[in-house]
This record gives structure tokens, sequence and C-alpha cells, in this order.
């Protein structure tokens, strides 16, 4: 009899109206993430902005994401999670229109800092709601599939600009419309949703590095992996003499490749194990950091392109999973906070670190930056296993 037959009806139930506003209220808000990323970025270049200080406004989000996971726990608790996921999508739609309202760069600082601080929340809150009241037998499938309807929706962001342009008001009411969104399907939902879990010890956001340090680093390259591709492949492209259009087209690639796959990652960790699924993840993408330069110029680096994108945000995905199966209670809840914290490091420091490589040893520091940070992961990923 297999684990899933011995498991109990009641164990295995999936609430599934629950779980379809979970992943609902995080998707809208992606898709008002990804609209704002790339719409603030063009209002910036057409005011005549340095691209160094383009970079330094982005970095004031995921600066948000840091900050406000050392916080989320203990307001979590003291406010109560719908209530504190409700005010948290009222305060980023505010940040938003305030933004629009301000259209300075030097204004914007602060304002995406809290844009940034006010995101993060949700996603904690909602990634903890999903991670508790999915069943054990089904939660790779299940964290796959929230996986890909996020990645789905933030890659909608960008895609409503063409619908809307970056002119004006509209683009800013439809971001803003999207967060306030969240709160009112929070609200709707709100009896049907699991009270946070409270067993257990409280621990701290810096307390839950001691618990799970290799799991966090996990994130960390999952963040830097997606942020350097997304930032710094027209700058590789480029220098290989590659038209915009290709590159653009290759990063399309990269994250339908990320959308779609979380789902098959997500049902192999369930047959073959989390940690074991994670390690391939890992060596795929060192095998995609290999094979860039030697594929570019073929077709071959559509498939390669799509993969890519898959396995390394599958990285996340698995260390959701993974997150869900080692940890219950009140270390679920700082360990999502620990996620977003990481996950803002990894997006901050990512970049600048694969561009110092680049402009020292040139183009080419691109893969080999994130081949290296592959490795150290596959090193510590396999001394794990050896001590298991």
């Amino acid at each position: 009899m297999s684990a899933e037959d011995a498991t109990s009806p009641r164990e295995n139930r999936i609430p599934w109206a629950a779980m379809a506003a979970i992943i609902a209220t995080v998707t809208v808000f992606a898709v008002a993430q990804g609209l704002t990323y790339p719409l603030l970025s063009f209002i910036l270049e057409r005011q005549g902005t340095t691209p160094g200080l383009i970079g330094f406004s982005a970095a004031m989000t995921p600066l948000g994401f840091i900050v406000s996971s050392l916080f989320t726990p203990a307001l979590v608790r003291r406010v109560g999670a719908a209530r504190f996921a409700v005010l948290c999508s009222i305060l980023a739609a505010a940040a938003l229109i305030a933004i629009a309202w301000t259209q300075d760069v030097w204004a914007w600082m602060p304002l995406r800092f809290l844009l940034g601080f006010f995101a993060n929340p949700l996603y904690v809150i909602s990634e903890t709601w999903l991670v508790s009241i999915t069943p054990a037998t089904r939660r790779g499938r299940i964290m796959g599939l929230y996986s890909s309807i996020v990645s789905a929706g933030f890659g909608l962001g960008p895609l409503s600009l063409s619908l809307v342009g970056t002119q004006g008001w509209p683009p800013f009411i439809i971001g803003s419309a999207a967060f306030l969104v969240c709160g009112l399907i929070v609200l709707a939902v709100a009896p049907r949703l699991p009270d946070m879990p409270h067993e257990g010890e409280a621990v701290s956001v810096g307390g839950f590095f001691a618990l799970a340090p290799l799991l966090l680093f996990a994130v960390f390259t999952a963040a830097a992996f997606e942020q350097v591709l997304l930032s710094l492949f027209a700058v590789y492209g480029a220098a290989l003499s590659s038209a915009e259009q290709r590159i653009a087209s290759l990063i399309t690639c990269f994250i339908a490749g990320n959308a779609v796959l979380q789902i098959v990652l997500g049902r192999a960790a369930e047959r073959f194990g989390s940690k074991r699924m994670m390690l391939f993840c890992v060596l795929a993408c060192l095998a995609g950091c290999l094979l860039l330069p030697l594929l570019f110029d073929t077709w071959l680096i559509w498939p390669l392109f799509f993969v890519w994108g898959g396995v390394s945000f599958g990285i996340y995905t698995l260390s959701l999973i993974q997150l869900g199966e080692r940890f219950t209670g009140q270390a679920l809840i700082a360990g999502n906070a620990a996620f977003g914290f990481v996950w803002g490091i990894g997006g901050i420091v990512g970049s600048p670190v694969a561009g110092l490589a680049m402009q020292l040893t040139g183009h080419q520091g691109l893969p080999s930056s994130l081949g290296l940070l592959c490795c150290v992961l596959v090193v510590f990923l396999m001394v794990e296993r050896k001590r298991v």
C-alpha cells in the first residue's frame, strides 16, 4: 500500500475554495508587481535618468521585502493574518498612487521601499496558508501549481502595458486596482481561510537561519539566478551582436519555462523526493551555464532557455515544498518570512556581483558567475545527502 493510499480521506481532502482564493490573491498581486517594475523604468528613462540611478531606484522594492520580513511574523501574531493582508493590500495601492502623483525619482525611493514593504507580507501570509492546508501527499503538485500560476501572473504585468501604454494614469490605476482586489478577495473568503499556525515557540527570522541555512541559500540562489538573467542578459546578448528582438524573445521563453514547468517539477518531487529533485534542478542550472556559450547561436538555445527558466525557479518551488515537509506552526511563518528576506537579498546582490564579473572578465562572466553559485549549492547539497 502506498503512502497516499494509507492516508485517511480526511487528511487527504483539499479545501479547494480556500486554496483557490489564496492563489488568486497572490496572482493578482503578482500582476500588479510585474506591471510596476517595467512601468517605472520606462518613465525614468523618458525623464533622462541615468541607468545606475534607475537600478538603484528598482532596488528599493526588494529592500522593502528584506526589512518587512523581519517584522512580519510578529505583526501577523498581533494583528491577525487576514486583517494584516487586507491592510497591506490597501497600503500597497496607496503607495502606488503616491508614486503616480509625485513622478520624481528621489520621491520614488522611499515610496518604492514602502511598496516592497507592504507587498512582501502578502506573499508570506499566502504561502503559509497554502503550505499549512495542503495535504502532504499532494504538496508537490499544489505548490508547483501555485508557482506556475503566480509566475504567469507576474509575466502578465508587462503584457498589460502593451494594452494601456506607459503614459499617464491608466497603468497606475490598473496596478492600484489589482492591489485592492487582493484585499477584497481576502475579505470575501476570510471565513474559509485557516488560522495562522500558532503551535510551537515563536521563531524570529534570524532564528530560522540557524534552523535551515541550506534551504535559505537555495532560495538566495533562485532569486539571484532569476534577477541576473532578467537584468543582464540583454548586455550579454548585445556583446554577441544579437538583435534586441531575439534577446527579448529568449527572456520571454525563459519566463514561459518558469511558469509551465513548476507543476511537472512538483509532481516529480512527490515521486522522487524533494531533495533529489532540488539537486537535479541545480545540476540542470549548472549545465545551462556551461552550454550557454556553445548553443547561443544555434536553435538549441530556445529549448535551453525554456528548461533553464523552469529549473532555476524550480529551486524556489522545491524549497517551499521542503519548508512544508520540515516545519509547522510558528516556525513555518518564520520560514516563509525568511524566504522573503533572502529573496530580497538575492535580488539586490545578484545583479551587481554578476555585472562586476562581466566587467572584469568579459560577457562570459554572466554564465561563469551563475555557474559558480550553482557549484557552491551543489557541494552543500551533496554534503547534506552524505550526512543523512
